[in-house]
């Protein structure tokens, strides 16, 4: 198995793309510990009856305490941290017009600042592990903006693309890989709440045809922090069906 005895922290994991990210890392082996607001309880337990080794941490990602807290106890009772899945995120709609100050600043807490504030946790304990692997799933926003969401959702993502590559660049020299994901078009709880005519316009514009299901991510992902990927890091993958080729 790719991931046996890793320890892999996934955020937003208790449904959609974060629980397919660590449905897919436990079936290869890890060790994942299941990160979100709620449900994170039921998503392990949900892996446990599986016959898969789960845990879940309710925690809050903007909340820079809890953050650092909770990561120095899953080392301290795991053992070490291998493998960091930044998934959590949150998304506004409408144009800037629509958008206030106070979605502004909410939307950027939970993208950008808990990322870094996960990132700032568990980097020092890779360090001395002299090692880890380390993915942020962003979007086809953050490269492109955005179009029906509110323009923070892009700008959000867009700077964990380049906070992707910094980190990439600085911790190479400690063995530890950084890269991301960057979806567009899966059917998850967002991509819900289009209309039948969005739906069929969308699957139209993508060359595959089809929407994109959590699993392709989660298999991205895989690989990203798999020895497979081992002389990959500061790149951000499409996951879009064609949609976006750079």
């Amino acid at each position: 198995m790719k991931l046996e005895h890793k320890i892999a922290v996934i955020t937003g994991a208790a449904r959609g793309i974060g629980f397919e990210i660590a449905q897919c890392f436990a079936k290869e082996g890890a060790h994942v510990v299941i990160v979100d607001t709620k449900g994170a309880m039921e998503a392990a337990t949900n892996l446990q009856k599986a016959g898969f080794a789960a845990e879940a941490r309710a925690l809050d990602i903007s909340d820079y305490k809890q953050v650092a807290d909770s990561i120095d106890a899953i080392v301290s009772e795991l053992g070490s941290l291998d493998i960091l899945v930044n998934n959590a995120g949150i998304i506004a709609r409408g144009t800037i017009l629509d958008l206030d100050k106070e979605q502004w600043l909410k939307i950027m807490d939970v993208n950008v600042n808990g990322n870094f504030y996960l990132c700032k946790a568990a980097i020092p304990h890779m360090i001395r592990q002299k090692g880890g692997s380390i993915v942020n799933i962003t979007s086809i926003a953050g490269k492109m903006g955005d179009i029906t969401a509110a323009p923070v959702y892009g700008a959000s993502k867009g700077a964990i693309n380049t906070l992707t590559k910094s980190l990439a660049r600085q911790l190479a020299e400690f063995g530890i890989r950084v890269n991301a994901v960057a979806p567009h078009a899966i059917d998850t709880d967002m991509s819900a709440e289009w209309s039948p005519e969005k739906r069929k316009a969308v699957i139209e514009s993508i060359p595959l045809k089809r929407m994109g299901q959590p699993k392709d991510v989660a298999q991205a992902a895989l690989f990203l922090v798999s020895d497979n990927a081992s002389f990959i890091t500061g790149e951000t993958i499409n996951v879009n069906g064609g949609y976006l080729m750079d």
